[in-house]
């Protein structure tokens, strides 16, 4: 049996509203909230997923913060939040990428053991973010290669850091139909599908799944709801999802198709992130 905290609306007058948190109990699952802390060009930010392109460090951005990332590891500390992600959305030869690695250190430093890192994460640098305090690093190019699974490479990162430190991420789009992996910051098109087989086979090979569902990311128009499906019907393996969930009625069909038994990631809709959904509300489940 878990728990978690349902936000409710409490209306103190027609200029002021509260949020306040009332504990409810689930016989199943609770789902959580895992914050994030993306970062690209140097700059914390909510991008749009679909436009992240290397050529020129391009993304179309809905924020951009004048806040340091390790602000908000901070903030997600002092909140009880853990189990979120620092993201570095640079490869390495860009020339936005020491900034960008100095931000997520900043992260990682100020909230030891309570984020995950990803961006960049091979078997010969994964123990590298875990001494700067992530809690797993995350992994997707490296294990995607040349449009299928590169099963000595989760091998060799199983062996680096041990399975109990590694999230795969699955984040994936749509083609003829189907959910594809997708790689190199979602910007290459994998031949391998996503469903309840794959997320078996390679469960063996990782502690939790990331999977943002890249065609809704930083849109804020509504869950996937099929893909969010498939992801409640994965068994005892931890899932977060991420994208499309806009406002409190996104989030509770998110909580009905999956059960609550799926995690969620909330970035471009969050108030701190110049959305209009509370962070203060969203924190409460934790």
């Amino acid at each position: 049996m878990g728990s978690f905290c349902m936000p409710v609306l409490v209306f103190a007058s027609r200029e002021k509203m509260w949020y306040t948190c009332r504990q409810y109990i689930l016989e199943e699952a609770c789902m959580r909230f895992r914050p994030c802390i993306d970062i690209h060009n140097g700059k914390v930010k909510q991008i749009v997923g679909g436009s992240l392109k290397d050529e020129e460090n391009h993304a179309e951005t809905n924020f951009t913060s004048e806040r340091r990332a390790g602000y908000f590891a901070e903030m997600y500390q002092r909140d009880g939040l853990s189990g979120g992600h620092v993201i570095l959305l640079n490869p390495p030869a860009s020339e936005y990428y020491g900034e960008t690695l100095k931000q997520a250190e900043e992260a990682l430093a100020a909230y030891p053991g309570g984020l995950q890192a990803g961006g960049g994460i091979r078997a010969d640098n994964a123990e590298k973010f875990l001494d700067m305090g992530a809690s797993h690093v995350i992994v997707t190019s490296y294990v995607f290669q040349e449009g299928r699974i590169r099963w000595e490479n989760l091998e060799k990162l199983k062996r680096a850091v041990g399975k109990e430190r590694i999230v795969v991420d699955l984040s994936c789009r749509k083609k003829d139909g189907d959910y594809y992996i997708v790689t190199d910051r979602w910007q290459k098109f994998t031949e391998v599908k996503l469903n309840r087989e794959l997320l078996c086979e390679i469960g063996g090979y990782c502690d939790e799944f990331l999977v943002h569902g890249v065609d809704v990311e930083g849109k804020a128009g509504g869950v996937d709801e099929r893909l969010a499906r498939i992801l409640g019907g994965c068994g005892n393996k931890n899932v977060t999802y991420a994208g499309g969930i806009g406002n409190m009625d996104d989030l509770r069909r998110f909580q009905e198709i999956t059960g609550g038994r799926v995690d969620f990631t909330i970035g471009s809709a969050l108030d701190i992130f110049g959305g209009k959904l509370p962070y203060n509300m969203i924190k409460c489940y934790t």
